[in-house]
């Protein structure tokens, strides 16, 4: 029960982490429009730090020992913790952006995934730009899951409900999940992204989510690569990866990682977010 007691935060704590969280949503909506052909993961990569250095923040990625880079970058069979290099991005390629800062001792993590434009491989683009929409889809289902759950574990069973009914039979990761959020980035409790046995912590306000579903096209076994981060799908398929920071407080939901608070995304679903008084 200590363990479970000490997941929740104080209604202060929870605004603390507003600012973070926006730091997050400016650092993945500048770099958004530079995913184009030509691109290198490692200018992705200096946009993110040039926004969340500009904000006073640091990439709290970089925090993580043995890892030197603002964000993630995972290009097409990568589907999270890939490393920004020199990789330039072409025609067609499926990109995740993982971004996270810390501002004042207090952590925001989200992440994307962009379709580049290829007007030569239609059938292409449209299958991944189908596995972005359903995996964003699910992200949103789950946060949504949350504004009525009464435990953890119904967040994964929302997630992996919506991409169920896609009809696609989508593969969706097991061993990399969501977590808490708060002083560190990964803290207590783990958020999977599919139906569990246990039904988890209760949810409750002083509650601080990393939502993140991970995706792929097939199989979602997966491997790490010899860098010792990249993690790639074995058989080869496409991934997506799309994530938020939420709250929960005496009002509601709030998304900290997205300048509305969830609104848009959460609209379809019939859930209103409450901004933290």
């Amino acid at each position: 029960m200590g363990l479970r007691r000490g997941i929740y935060k104080s209604p202060a704590q929870l605004r603390a982490m507003v600012e973070p969280g926006l730091i997050t949503a400016a650092a993945l909506d500048a770099v958004r429009p530079l995913i184009v052909p030509g691109v290198t993961t490692l200018e992705l990569d200096a946009e993110a730090s040039r926004v969340i250095t500009g904000r006073g923040a640091v990439s709290n990625f970089q925090m993580v020992r043995g890892y030197r880079h603002t964000i993630c970058t995972s290009v097409n069979e990568q589907v999270v913790h890939g490393i920004p290099g020199g990789r330039a991005l072409e025609p067609g390629d499926i990109v995740s952006v993982d971004a996270g800062a810390e501002y004042r001792g207090w952590n925001g993590d989200s992440a994307i995934t962009v379709v580049v434009p290829d007007p030569s491989r239609p059938v292409l683009v449209a299958e991944r730009e189908e596995l972005s929409r359903v995996t964003e889809g699910s992200l949103w289902a789950g946060i949504a899951a949350l504004a009525t759950a009464r435990h953890l574990g119904e967040i994964g069973a929302a997630v992996q409900a919506y991409i169920d009914a896609s009809g696609h039979g989508y593969g969706i990761l097991r061993d990399y999940v969501g977590h808490g959020i708060g002083r560190r980035m990964h803290e207590s409790p783990s958020i999977f992204n599919y139906r569990v046995a246990d039904p988890g912590p209760e949810v409750r306000p002083g509650l601080a989510v990393a939502i993140e579903p991970m995706v792929v096209i097939g199989d979602q076994e997966t491997f790490v690569e010899d860098d010792g981060w990249t993690v790639s799908t074995l058989d080869g398929t496409a991934g997506s990866h799309w994530e938020h920071s939420v709250a929960v407080h005496d009002g509601g939901i709030w998304v900290l990682t997205a300048p509305d608070g969830g609104a848009a995304g959460l609209a379809p679903f019939g859930v209103t977010p409450s901004a933290i008084e």
